[in-house]
């Protein structure tokens, strides 16, 4: 009998997320950052899944601040459809 992967099913990690009410310190501080940046009352878990790692979680808050952000040769808008149709592209499940 085939396994799930042998049919094309493939597994993904498991990767605990931290939930806001938990989050301290430097991250408590990168949940406000992100959650003002993004406009959002809440916290994507992509953020939420890189937080076991604080320095990881900042550092890629960092790069999407300065892509997303402060770079102003596209406007927001646009790098957000760009990101939308690229992932729809690679047939990004998340």
């Amino acid at each position: 009998m085939p396994t799930e992967q042998a049919k094309g099913v493939s597994e993904m990690a498991s990767v605990k997320l931290i939930p806001e009410d938990e989050a301290t310190g430097k991250v408590k501080e990168l949940y406000d950052e992100i959650k003002a940046g993004l406009g959002t009352d809440f916290v994507p878990n992509l953020y939420r899944a890189m937080a076991s790692n604080p320095e990881y979680l900042e550092a890629n808050w960092r790069r999407v601040k300065a892509i997303m952000f402060e770079s102003k040769r596209l406007d927001r808008l646009t790098k957000e459809i760009i990101a939308v149709a690229v992932s729809a592209v690679n047939a990004c499940p998340y």
